[in-house]
């Protein structure tokens, strides 16, 4: 490996590093939260809290993505990497928010319970496995992409590939927010649409396949 390809692995870590570590910081928060409100345990149908706590939270989340998006430019030279770093980042911070929820609390008791993911725009939910199926594409697909990249591929996805991937996302979306009224009006999950998020992350995973495939070697 050359001098950038080395360089380039020590950011990667660092930028591991310091994900995990803000999921601890997630985590925690989280914990104080569910002493506080859920002191019986957290589990549906979910007591909402107050308002104001609730606008703390979206900001909170707001926050986090800006740090993830941050800590990814300063780590990525060039859009292609900033892109591909922020991905890592994310699928790195949110799997290790479960271990250290795992850790800390003995929560989740299983990779099928059920969790409020996102506030923003409306409530995500969905069983623990769905999110850590995203975020290991979300770590696995760039570090392919930027492997290649290592070895001289120029990364360039066509506007059908990328249509592809938004629509594969979009879908994914749809599977957590179809249901956001189970969290707002206090109700029993209904089943999982697996079909949906099996169909958005095949087509997702579609998108990648193909483009890194088509992905060229320097001349």
């Amino acid at each position: 490996m050359d001098k950038e390809g080395n360089a380039l692995r020590n950011r990667l870590i660092w930028l591991g590093v310091y994900a995990a570590a803000m999921a601890f910081v997630e985590s925690a928060v989280v914990v104080y939260l569910r002493w506080i409100y859920y002191p019986g345990g957290f589990r549906f149908p979910i007591t909402i809290i107050p308002d104001r706590m609730t606008a703390i939270e979206v900001g909170r989340e707001a926050a986090t993505i800006l740090m993830l998006i941050a800590v990814a430019a300063l780590a990525g030279a060039g859009r292609w990497e900033k892109f591909l770093c922020f991905c890592i980042a994310f699928g790195v911070w949110d799997i290790f928010y479960y271990v250290w929820l795992r850790l800390l609390l003995g929560w989740p008791e299983s990779l099928l319970t059920w969790d409020i993911l996102f506030l923003m725009p409306v409530p995500w939910l969905g069983p623990v496995l769905a999110p850590v199926i995203v975020s290991i594409g979300l770590i696995a697909g760039p570090l392919w992409l930027l492997l290649l990249r290592a070895r001289g591929a120029t990364l360039r996805f066509s506007s059908g590939l990328w249509a592809m991937a938004v629509i594969g996302g979009a879908l994914v979306l749809l599977s957590f927010t179809l249901d956001y009224d189970v969290v707002l009006e206090g109700l029993q999950p209904r089943p999982f649409r697996w079909w949906l998020f099996g169909a958005g992350a095949g087509l997702a995973t579609l998108a990648l396949v193909l483009g890194a495939r088509a992905c060229k070697p320097a001349a």
